[in-house]
């Protein structure tokens, strides 16, 4: 393919152990090709967190087409368990493996090559925005949200961005995303008399009230789903007790839940759910109970139209298939970009993410870039 390589810089990046919240010189390496392309780069960096702001063209009111990924990526586990280098980028039979390798090393790659290769071969009527940041797998606080925040200070936009995130479940162009469920924890003790488990009556059992509460909230049915979204999900993700005594009563225990959430929901409103619960259970068991809830992020939506039929088009015209419109999936970065402008997301097989020997097919990749690329064309058209 001619122009920048994106395997090639997709290896480099892979190369960087930049398991969250390192950085180990991925960003320096986009900054130094961004730069050499003629962008205008600008570090936004927070927290301990570096992020990357890079534009070509004029700031003002010229179209502004935006991209956004991370470069960070989550632990490799046991080493031993991996049967490739897990930050070598080795490349086996046309497949590349390595952490990142499919989330989302290739992606910044694939829209990184193709802005440079596109303001270099026609350039656009408008200028371009890469938003890249190394805090998207960890609680990112200081990652994206910083990226924003600078733009806002100095009176930059994007007028639509798309995410590099992995999309597709099975095949390239499968799938790609227009929104996402909005995601909350809480976290849940209830406390009650610890006593002896053969004098009952002299003890008051917390764990009676909190199976109570736990088989409540997971029976409950919160939705059938929307328009767009399929319906929303409690899961209880723990119940610890941290009792190694079989003739105890425990004073307490501790659960928490995980809810993922549709747009016929907020998370205050499902706060407002949880602890109405919380009151049943403690007023009929007679026990305390405290929560603490945190919202990753709410739900949210890029109804369907020019941005979802520009990615479409140009998906088809690459791949041959065309790409479902899917909210399903977890949290991305685009839950802090739709406040800012419309956002939709489209990138590779996401099938090994986050797995011992991540890979991703070469091939792929450079499809990838030829995607991104007809997307700049037909949006600058």
């Amino acid at each position: 393919m001619p122009g920048i390589d994106p395997v090639d810089l997709t290896a480099k990046l892979v190369r960087c152990a930049s398991v969250t919240p390192e950085n180990d010189g991925a960003l320096e390496i986009l900054e130094e090709m961004l730069t050499d392309a003629g962008f205008d780069c600008a570090w936004a960096d927070r927290g301990g967190i570096r992020n990357l702001f890079a534009r070509w063209g004029k700031k003002g009111n010229t179209r502004c087409f935006g991209f956004n990924g991370h470069t960070d990526v989550v632990p490799i586990g046991n080493e031993a368990d991996w049967t490739m280098p897990p930050f070598g980028a080795e490349i086996k039979d046309g497949i590349m493996y390595g952490r990142g390798t499919t989330d989302m090393k290739s992606g910044v790659a694939a829209f990184t090559a193709a802005a440079m290769d596109f303001v270099k071969n026609s350039p656009p009527d408008g200028s371009i925005v890469i938003a890249i940041t190394g805090d998207e797998e960890g609680d990112a606080l200081d990652g994206t949200t910083a990226l924003l925040d600078h733009m806002a200070e100095q009176g930059e936009r994007m007028d639509v961005c798309l995410v590099g995130e992995p999309t597709c479940p099975d095949t390239m162009g499968q799938m790609m995303k227009i929104g996402r469920r909005g995601s909350m924890t809480a976290w849940i003790k209830v406390t009650g008399v610890q006593g002896h488990s053969a004098y009952p009556h002299r003890a008051n059992n917390p764990l009676s009230a909190m199976v109570r509460l736990m088989d409540t909230l997971a029976s409950h049915t919160l939705d059938e789903g929307t328009e767009h979204f399929d319906a929303s999900t409690l899961a209880v993700v723990t119940v610890d007790t941290g009792n190694p005594a079989t003739n105890v009563i425990p004073a307490s225990c501790s659960a928490a839940v995980n809810i993922r959430f549709n747009d016929a929901h907020s998370g205050a409103s499902l706060t407002a759910w949880l602890n109405e619960k919380c009151e049943e259970v403690k007023g009929a068991f007679g026990v305390d109970i405290d929560m603490k809830v945190k919202i990753s992020g709410e739900s949210f939506i890029t109804p369907p139209g020019a941005l979802s039929d520009l990615v479409a088009k140009s998906v088809e015209a690459e791949t041959g298939v065309k790409p479902t419109l899917s909210t399903t999936g977890g949290t991305s970065d685009a839950r802090f970009i739709k406040a800012h402008c419309p956002v939709v997301e489209f990138g590779l097989v996401g099938q090994s993410m986050h797995q011992v020997d991540e890979h991703v097919s070469v091939e792929h990749i450079r499809q990838l870039k030829a995607i991104y690329g007809r997307i700049l064309r037909d949006y600058f058209a």
